[in-house]
C-alpha cells in the first residue's frame, strides 16, 4: 500500500460523505437500513467509519440517495477500496491506539501537549522500552517487543524527506524531570530531544513549572491535520478508549488552549538551553558513586 493511502482516514472521511448524502436525501438512518436490509447500527458504524464498507454497499447508498453524478459515484467507490486495505501497524496484530496510528501517518502537522512524558514519536529505543515496560499491567515478553517496533515504526514519518511530518511539541517541565529508565536513559532521551528540536520541521517548547496554573493541566491532548481534512482532530489519549473530536467547535476550543500554552512556554532556543541544564542534572546523578 502506498505511503499515503490511509484507509481508516478514507474510511472516515467516506462514512462522513455518505452521512451528508443521506440527510440531503431527507431520510433517516433507519429507513435507509430497512431498505438495504440491513441493520440500523451498520449504518452508524458506515457513517462513523467504524467498518469498511464495500464498492456494492456505496453503489446501492447513491442509487437510494439519488445520486446521479457518475464522477461522484466513482470517487466514492475508490475510497472505498482503499478503505479495505491494510495499513502497515496492521501487520503487528492487535495493538492499542491503532486508530490514532492510522491518523498519524496520514497528517500532515502534528501539535501535541504532553505533560508527562516524552512524546512516542520523538523517544528514543530505550526511553520507549521503560515507557511501555512500567506502564502496562504485567506485559509479556513479546508484547513489549511488538509495541515497542510499532512505535519506533511510527518515527519514520518525522524522518521521511519527501513528506515529513510537521510536528510543534509542548513540554511540561515534570516531562524532563520525570526519571524513565535510569539517568543515563533520560540523559540520552534529552539529548536525543535537542537535537530533534533542530531540525526545520519540528518546534520543541518546554512549560516551565513557574508559570503556575494553564490550560493544559487536564491532560495530554493532540491536535492533527490533513492536506484533505484541514479542519482536523483532537486526540485525547486515555488508559482504556481513547477520544477523538472532530466537531469544528471542540477543534477550535483545543487550538485555543494550544496557543496559549504556546505563549506560556519558553521559546524554542530557551527551551534548548533548559533541555541542556536538566541533561547536566543526569549527568552529575549517573557520574556519582
Amino acid at each position: 500500500m502506498a505511503a499515503t493511502t490511509n484507509p481508516t482516514l478514507r474510511r472516515r472521511r467516506l462514512g462522513a460523505e455518505l452521512r451528508r448524502l443521506r440527510l440531503a436525501s431527507g431520510l433517516k438512518s433507519t429507513e435507509v437500513a430497512e431498505r438495504l436490509m440491513v441493520s440500523q447500527p451498520k449504518i452508524s458504524h458506515l457513517e462513523n467509519g467504524n467498518r469498511a464498507i464495500s464498492p456494492r454497499d456505496v453503489r446501492d447508498l447513491c442509487t437510494i440517495y439519488g445520486v446521479t453524478d457518475q464522477q461522484v459515484i466513482d470517487s466514492l467507490i475508490q475510497m472505498a477500496k482503499e478503505s479495505g486495505q491494510q495499513g502497515w501497524w496492521q501487520a503487528y496484530g492487535d495493538i492499542p491506539q491503532s486508530v490514532y496510528i492510522a491518523l498519524e501517518t496520514d497528517a500532515a502537522v502534528l501539535h501535541t501537549y504532553e505533560p508527562m512524558t516524552i512524546p512516542a514519536v520523538l523517544q528514543t529505543p530505550a526511553y520507549a522500552h521503560a515507557v511501555i515496560r512500567e506502564t502496562i499491567p504485567q506485559p509479556t515478553a513479546e508484547q513489549a517487543a511488538r509495541r515497542l517496533k510499532v512505535r519506533l515504526r511510527r518515527q519514520h514519518r518525522i524522518y521521511d524527506l519527501t513528506r515529513p511530518l510537521r510536528l510543534w511539541v509542548v513540554l511540561d517541565e515534570s516531562a524532563l524531570r520525570r526519571v524513565v529508565g535510569s539517568p543515563d536513559v533520560m540523559r540520552e532521551q534529552l539529548e536525543h530531544l535537542k537535537a530533534l528540536g533542530t531540525e526545520p520541521h519540528i518546534t520543541v517548547q518546554v512549560l516551565p513549572h513557574t508559570v503556575g496554573a494553564h490550560p493544559g493541566l487536564s491532560g495530554q491532548f493532540s491536535i492533527l491535520t490533513f492536506v484533505e481534512n484541514p479542519g482536523g482532530v483532537v486526540y485525547l489519549e486515555r488508559f482504556t478508549s481513547d477520544l477523538y473530536l472532530e466537531k469544528p467547535s471542540d477543534v477550535q476550543h483545543y487550538g485555543v488552549m494550544y496557543e496559549h500554552l504556546q505563549a506560556l512556554a519558553l521559546s524554542p532556543d530557551s527551551s534548548r538551553g533548559f533541555i541542556t541544564d536538566v541533561t547536566k542534572m543526569y549527568i552529575d546523578t549517573a557520574c556519582r558513586p
